[in-house]
C-alpha cells in the first residue's frame, strides 16, 4: 500500500512538473522535481537498510559458542545446499516501477529540459549582472545538481562586480574632479567594497551553494581581490612617502633626543637658553629670579631650533601629526577588514558544521522511523535510541577547513607599515616631550597652576599641607603626549602596533621624563639651602633671598625717582611675594613627581580600558603585559620622589642642627638676621641661650613652668624654616619631609639629652617638653595613617628613642625598668640597646651606677 501511494505520488509530481516548465514556473518545476528525487531516494535507503537489516539477522542465527559449532557444522552445511537448490523470492516492485515508464520518461525529459533552461538563464543573468534574476535562479541550482557549475559563474559575477567598485579611482577621474585621493579613501573604496559583497551575498551564497563550497570559494575571491588591490596602494603610499628612509631619520632624532636629556645634560642647557645664552645662568632662572634681561621670544625660538634636528630631519610637529594620523587610518581601515573577514570565515565553518549536523540528524530520523515500521512498541524505540547513538560514535567529528591562511600577505605589508608607524609615533612623542621642557625652563607664570592631585572632597584650611602647591606644566603636557600617541595606536587595532606603542610610551615616561624631572627637582632643592638660597639660614635670609630683596628695593628706588614719597610696606610686602613665589615655584619642581605618579596611574587605567575593544586572546594579553609596565614607572617616580626629599632633608639637615643647638643653648652666640632690605651689611645681636638642664630643684621646676622650655623654642624655630615648605608640598611630600626633619632634629637632642643631668622633677619636665615635641609632629602631619602615636613612632624611629627616653627616665624605681622595657618590646615599641639604657639611668642623679649595672646585666635582644 505505501508503495502503491509513493507510485502515485510520483506520477502527480511528473505531471506537475511537466506543466510548471510549460507554463514557464521554474521554480514551482525545481519544487517539484526536488520531491520526486526525495521520494525516490528515500525508497532506495529504506531497501539497503532492510538488506542490511536482513544480513545482521542471518549473521545471529548463525552464531554461537565453540561447542555449538562443532556439533551442528554438518546440519548447516546440509542447510545451506538446500536454500542455494531453492530459487531466491522475487524481489517486490518499487513505486518507480509501480509508476510505469511513462513517469520515468517524463521526469527524465522534465529535469534535462529544466537544468538547460535554467543554466542559460543563469549564465544570461551573470553576463548581464542581474541580480534579481541571480537571486531567483541561484537556490535553485542545488537542487538540480547544478551547484558545481553555479559556483563558478557566480565567482565570475562576483569578481566583476568587485572590480567595477574597486577600480573607480583613476587618474581620470582624479583630473575631472581636479582632486587626488588620499591613501586612505582608496583603501576605504576597496575594503568597503569587498565587506559590502559579502555583507550581501554570502548569505545566499551559503544557503544555495554551500554544498559545493561556494561559500568559502566567495571568501577566498573577495579577500584575492582586495588583497592585490590594497597591496598596490600601500605599497604605492610607502614609496611616495619613502617611509624606510623617514624612519631611519626619526630613529636617530629620537635616539638625539633620549641620549641629551637622560645622559646629557639637557635641562642646564634649556635654562642657559632662558637665560639668552648669559654664563652666568643659575638654577635661580628655573624660579624665575634671575637677573639679566632676556627677550623670552628670541629665546623660545632660539631653543626650538635647537631640537636634535626634528624640524629639518622629520618635520614640524603639526605636519608630523597629521601625517600620523593618515597613517594610523590606514592601519585602523585595514584592521578592520582582516577582523570581518576573519569573523566571515568562521562564520561559513559555522554553516558547514550546522550542515553537517543537519545531515547526520535527518539520517538518524529515517533510520528510526524505519526500525519502527518494521517492529513497532517498546522494543523498536529502545533499538532506536541505541541506533542513533551508535551512529552518532561512528559519525567523525567536523574539523573547520582553512579559508584563508593564518598570515596573508596584507598581514605581511601591515606589518611592515605598523614598524615604520611605530618608530615614528616614538619619534613625534619625544619632540613633543622636548617641545614641554622648553615651555617650562622661561618662569612664566602659565607654566605654573595649582596642584591637580589634591581630592577636592577632603577640606583644606588655609596653613594646612599643600594648600598653596603648585606644579609645572612639565607633566601635563608630556602625559597627554603619551596618552594621545599611544591612543591612536590602540586605535589602529592592530595589536603588534599597539604593544609597539605601550613599549615606547613607558620607555620615554621611565627614563626621559624621569630623568627631567629629577634633575628639575634637585635644581629645585638647590635654590631652598639654608644660607644660600631662599630658605633663611643661621646668619639670616639666604643669598638668593637676597638678590630677590634687592632686586625689588632697586625697582622701587627706580619708582621712587619719580614719586615724592616710597611706600616701604608695599616693598617689604613685594620682596616677601617673590620670596614666596620662588620657594612655591621649586617646591613644584618636587610636586611633579607626585603628579606623574598619580597621571601615570589614570592613564594605565585608561589604557586597561581600550583593551576592552579587542578581541579575546594570546595577542590581546600580550598588549596587557605591555601596559602593566608602566605599573615599574609609577614605582620608579615614588623612588625618585622619595630620595628628592631625602636629599632635600640633607640640605636642611646643617640647618636643623644650628636650630637645636640654639634651642638647647649648646652655641652660645647666636646671630640673627637684621639684613637691610636694599642689601646693605648685617647686624648682629648677641644672645645668651640657657643650656639645656633638667637637673631640677623645687624652684627650677616652677620657673620651667613659667618659662618658654626648650623644644617650645625649637618647634618655634622649626616652623620658620619648615612652613614655607610644608605648605607648598604635596600631603605626601610635606610629611615626608617632616618626619625627615623631626628624625635629624630628635637625633640631635638626644645627643643633648645625653649630655645633662635628672632629676626626678628634671625628667617630669622632660616628659612634658617630649609630649609638646610629639603633639607638634601630630599637628603638622597631614596622612590620617600617621594620626595614631604608634604609627607615628614606626615612622620616625629617632622620635620614638626619644619618647623611649623620656619614659625610662621618668621611672620611680630601678626595680621597674625591666618590666618597662619587656612591656614595651611586646608592643614593637623599643629600640634603645642595653648600653644606651645603662648610660641614660645613670643621668638620674638619684640612681646609683652601681644598682644600674647590677640591675642590667641582661643580654641585649636584638
Amino acid at each position: 500500500a505505501d508503495a502503491i501511494a509513493a507510485a502515485l505520488k510520483l506520477r502527480q509530481l511528473a505531471a506537475g512538473a511537466a506543466d510548471a516548465l510549460t507554463g514557464r514556473r521554474y521554480a514551482d518545476a525545481v519544487k517539484l522535481i526536488a520531491e520526486f528525487d526525495r521520494i525516490i531516494d528515500d525508497d532506495a535507503n529504506a531497501g539497503r537498510n532492510d538488506k542490511e537489516d536482513d544480513e545482521e539477522e542471518s549473521k545471529k542465527e548463525q552464531g554461537g559458542g565453540d561447542d555449538g559449532v562443532n556439533k551442528n557444522n554438518k546440519g548447516n552445511q546440509e542447510q545451506e545446499k538446500e536454500q542455494q537448490q531453492q530459487p531466491p523470492p522475487p524481489p517486490l516492485p518499487t513505486p518507480l516501477q509501480i509508476a510505469g515508464t511513462h513517469t520515468q520518461s517524463t521526469y527524465d525529459q522534465t529535469r534535462a529540459v529544466l537544468r538547460n533552461s535554467i543554466l542559460e538563464r543563469y549564465e544570461q543573468a551573470i553576463t548581464g549582472s542581474n541580480i534579481q534574476s541571480i537571486s531567483e535562479l541561484t537556490p535553485l541550482l542545488g537542487l538540480l545538481d547544478l551547484a558545481e557549475k553555479g559556483v563558478g559563474l557566480y565567482l565570475r559575477y562576483s569578481q566583476a562586480e568587485l572590480g567595477k567598485q574597486m577600480d573607480c579611482w583613476n587618474k581620470e577621474e582624479e583630473k575631472e574632479q581636479k582632486t587626488v585621493a588620499t591613501v586612505c579613501a582608496k583603501l576605504a573604496k576597496v575594503y568597503n567594497a569587498g565587506v559590502t559583497h559579502l555583507r550581501h551575498h554570502l548569505p545566499m551564497v551559503t544557503y544555495a551553494l554551500g554544498e559545493a563550497d561556494g561559500d568559502a570559494a566567495l571568501v577566498q575571491l573577495v579577500h584575492l581581490e582586495v588583497e592585490k588591490r590594497s597591496i598596490t596602494i600601500i605599497r604605492d603610499y610607502a614609496q611616495e612617502r619613502q617611509l624606510s628612509d623617514y624612519e631611519a631619520r626619526a630613529e636617530r632624532v629620537a635616539s638625539m633626543i633620549e641620549d641629551r636629556y637622560v645622559n646629557g645634560m639637557g635641562v642646564e642647557e634649556l635654562l642657559q637658553g632662558a637665560a639668552g645664552g648669559a654664563a652666568d645662568y643659575g638654577p635661580l632662572q628655573l624660579m624665575g629670579m634671575g637677573s639679566a634681561e632676556v627677550n623670552p621670544e628670541a629665546a623660545r625660538a632660539q631653543l626650538e631650533q635647537n631640537d636634535c634636528g626634528f624640524r629639518s630631519d622629520v618635520g614640524r610637529l603639526a605636519d608630523v601629526d597629521a601625517m600620523m594620523d593618515e597613517a594610523a587610518l590606514l592601519l585602523q581601515h585595514t584592521e578592520s577588514y582582516e577582523r570581518f573577514v576573519r569573523h566571515g570565515c568562521e562564520e561559513v565553518n559555522k554553516a558547514r558544521k550546522l550542515r553537517m549536523e543537519q545531515k547526520r540528524e535527518e539520517r538518524l530520523r529515517k533510520k528510526r522511523e524505519e526500525q519502527n515500521r518494521r517492529m513497532g512498541g517498546a522494543q523498536s524505540t529502545l533499538l532506536g535510541a541505541a541506533g542513533s547513538e551508535h551512529k552518532e560514535e561512528d559519525d567523525p567529528e567536523y574539523k573547520p577547513i582553512e579559508i584563508l591562511p593564518p598570515h596573508t600577505q596584507l598581514n605581511e605589508i601591515v606589518s611592515e607599515i605598523g614598524g615604520h608607524y611605530s618608530v615614528l609615533e616614538r619619534a613625534l612623542l619625544l619632540a613633543s616631550m622636548q617641545r614641554a621642557f622648553i615651555t617650562a625652563s622661561f618662569p612664566d607664570e602659565r607654566n605654573y597652576s595649582a596642584l591637580a592631585t589634591l581630592s577636592a572632597s577632603t577640606p583644606r584650611g588655609p596653613r594646612s599641607s599643600g594648600c598653596r602647591a603648585l606644579q609645572t606644566s612639565v607633566v601635563e603636557e608630556c602625559l597627554y603626549a603619551a596618552q594621545r600617541s599611544t591612543l591612536r595606536a590602540f586605535a589602529t587595532g592592530h595589536v603588534g602596533t599597539a604593544c609597539a606603542a605601550a613599549n615606547f610610551c613607558t620607555d620615554s615616561l621611565g627614563r626621559v621624563l624621569l630623568s627631567v624631572l629629577t634633575r628639575r627637582a634637585e635644581l629645585g632643592i638647590g635654590t631652598l639651602k639654608p644660607g644660600e638660597g631662599l630658605l633663611p639660614g643661621q646668619g639670616g635670609m639666604g643669598a638668593a633671598a637676597l638678590a630677590a630683596v634687592r632686586e625689588t628695593a632697586l625697582r622701587g628706588v627706580g619708582r621712587a625717582k619719580d614719586a615724592d614719597t616710597h611706600d616701604e610696606a608695599m616693598e617689604k610686602a613685594l620682596m616677601q611675594q617673590r620670596i614666596s613665589m620662588g620657594i612655591a615655584r621649586a617646591c613644584a619642581n618636587l610636586n611633579d613627581m607626585e603628579v606623574a605618579i598619580d597621571y601615570t596611574r589614570r592613564l594605565t587605567d585608561k589604557f586597561m580600558a581600550e583593551t576592552q575593544n579587542y578581541p579575546r586572546g594570546h595577542e590581546t594579553e600580550q598588549l596587557r603585559m605591555c601596559i602593566k609596565g608602566l605599573d615599574a614607572v609609577i614605582d620608579s617616580f615614588r623612588s625618585n620622589s622619595d630620595l628628592t626629599v631625602d636629599v632635600l632633608i640633607d640640605i636642611l639637615s646643617p640647618r636643623i642642627r644650628n636650630i637645636v643647638n640654639e634651642a638647647v643653648g649648646q652655641e652660645s652666640a647666636v646671630t640673627a638676621g637684621a639684613t637691610s632690605f636694599l642689601g646693605g651689611g648685617a647686624t648682629t645681636a648677641t644672645g645668651t641661650t640657657s643650656r639645656m638642664n633638667y637637673e631640677l630643684d623645687d624652684a627650677g621646676y616652677e620657673r620651667t613652668q613659667v618659662s618658654e622650655g626648650y623644644f617650645a623654642k625649637l618647634c618655634l624655630s622649626l616652623d620658620e624654616l619648615i612652613e614655607p615648605l610644608r605648605i607648598h608640598l604635596t600631603p605626601r611630600l610635606a610629611d615626608a619631609l617632616i618626619l625627615g626633619v623631626l628624625g635629624a632634629a630628635s637625633r640631635r637632642l638626644e645627643a643633648s639629652i645625653k649630655r645633662s643631668k635628672f632629676t626626678a622633677l628634671g625628667a617630669i619636665s622632660l616628659d612634658s617638653d617630649v609630649r609638646y615635641f610629639v603633639n607638634y609632629a601630630k599637628s603638622h602631619i597631614d596622612s590620617p595613617d600617621l594620626s595614631s602615636n604608634v604609627a607615628l613612632y614606626k615612622a620616625c624611629t629617632p622620635l620614638a628613642r626619644i619618647v623611649q627616653i623620656s619614659l625610662l627616665m621618668n621611672v620611680d624605681d630601678l626595680d621597674d625598668v625591666l618590666d618597662l622595657i619587656a612591656a614595651s618590646k611586646r608592643k614593637g615599641n623599643w629600640d634603645l640597646k642595653l648600653d644606651d639604657t645603662k648610660a641614660l639611668l645613670s643621668l638620674r642623679v638619684d640612681f646609683e651606677s652601681r644598682k644600674v649595672n647590677e640591675l642590667l646585666q641582661v643580654p641585649d635582644d636584638d
